[in-house]
């Protein structure tokens, strides 16, 4: 009884904070009191989606199951309602500083908002780069950054073309990504793509329209291969990934492992150092932030796709945009273990996922698929 009182006290609370924020819980398993459950874990119960945050306190049932006491507040973080659409927030957030794409509140001192969270203030848009507790987007311009448009401005759109957004929301329509994605996993929000993607306004969005088309359908194909179809937020197979060399951080913080994470699988000491100085956020000290936060995890993958050489010769971004082609896509990303014949297996598969999305988004693949 006290856990329904609880779930129902959190449904009642998010009313009246102006909106009920729905989380898309298909295929979220329902929690079972004694199950263990592990960082991350997002379960579903009495109607409210949770993601598990402090592994060992997520594994009892009782008072320490999602929506009763203790445990809602420091272990489980609420997602939202269940409904049939919205991508949740991954912070335990579900005041009118979420959102859930379409619309973007206005911002409210005093509210607390966290990295990914977009606001509209005094007519402009501005996404938070970092938490916090209800800054000026004005005078904060370290909590804060301007941004082109509001994301998810077509996310209403059922149809597979007439966008409406600006950017790569306009390229790329939340049916459109559902449809390419249709096993995702809900971490791996179309809110908090369009949010990354705003931060980084020459993405897809250099060139002509059929450039956009490549370059958002080329740099999905590759997030889809490197997770398994935006299925795995971390690598299986967890190492250090520590390279021992200092970097401008340091070598590596005690006690942390430094292996794939995100649409672009992350990994690295040194990736970590240099995509947090770029990002402003401090990934080498905390590297789970980019398993944690959909905004943060998207923003590392198209930071790598926009300015990395990788194996290449050249970012990602720069590829396309220069007609290299999709190929060197592939060897920018992981050219040292597929290209020149390494594993053309492992490359076809990416080429087929590549000409799957752009007939999607009705382009043209163009040449050089191959590396």
């Amino acid at each position: 009884m006290k856990t329904i009182k609880k779930a129902v006290g959190l449904l009642i609370a998010m009313m009246f904070a102006g909106q009920v924020y729905a989380y898309n819980c298909t295929g979220v398993a329902h929690y079972s009191d004694g199950s263990s459950y592990g960082d991350n874990s997002i379960v579903q119960n009495l109607g409210i989606a949770y993601r598990c945050t402090l592994s060992g306190w997520c594994s009892v049932g009782g008072p320490y199951a999602p929506g009763a006491g203790w445990a809602w507040e420091n272990a489980w973080s609420s997602l939202g309602a269940c409904g049939s659409t919205g991508g949740g927030n991954s912070s335990a957030s579900s005041s009118s500083a979420g959102n859930t794409g379409g619309s973007c509140p206005q911002w409210m001192a005093g509210t607390h908002y966290y990295a990914g969270n977009v606001v509209s203030y005094n007519g402009s848009y501005f996404i938070a780069e970092h938490d916090n507790p209800g800054y000026d987007p004005l005078i904060s311009t370290w909590f804060w950054e301007p941004v082109a448009s509001c994301p998810g401005g077509n996310s209403g759109s059922s149809s597979s073309s007439g966008n409406t957004g600006s950017g790569f929301s306009a390229i790329v329509s939340e049916a459109q990504f559902n449809q390419m994605f249709p096993n995702r996993n809900p971490f791996y929000t179309y809110s908090g793509l369009v949010a990354a993607a705003n931060t980084f306004p020459e993405f897809a969005n250099t060139g002509d329209l059929q450039v956009k088309k490549r370059e958002a359908a080329a740099a999905l194909a590759n997030f889809s291969h490197e997770t398994g179809g935006l299925v795995h937020i971390t690598e299986i197979a967890q190492g250090s990934y520590c390279s021992g060399s200092a970097t401008a951080c340091g070598v590596c913080a005690p006690g942390k492992s430094y292996y794939g994470r995100g649409p672009i699988q992350l990994s690295w000491n040194y990736n970590y150092c240099v995509a947090g100085q770029a990002l402003g956020l401090d990934l080498w000290a905390n590297p789970d932030q980019v398993a944690q936060n959909p905004t943060t995890a998207w923003r590392t993958a198209i930071w790598f796709w926009m300015t990395q050489s990788g194996a290449g010769y050249r970012s990602a971004h720069a590829s396309i945009i220069g007609d290299y082609g999709f190929g060197e896509t592939i060897r920018t990303i992981n050219g040292s273990k597929e290209c020149n014949g390494n594993n053309p297996a492992q490359v076809q598969s990416r080429i087929d996922t590549y000409q799957y999305f752009i007939q999607m988004l009705g382009g043209t693949a163009g040449n050089n698929l191959g590396c």
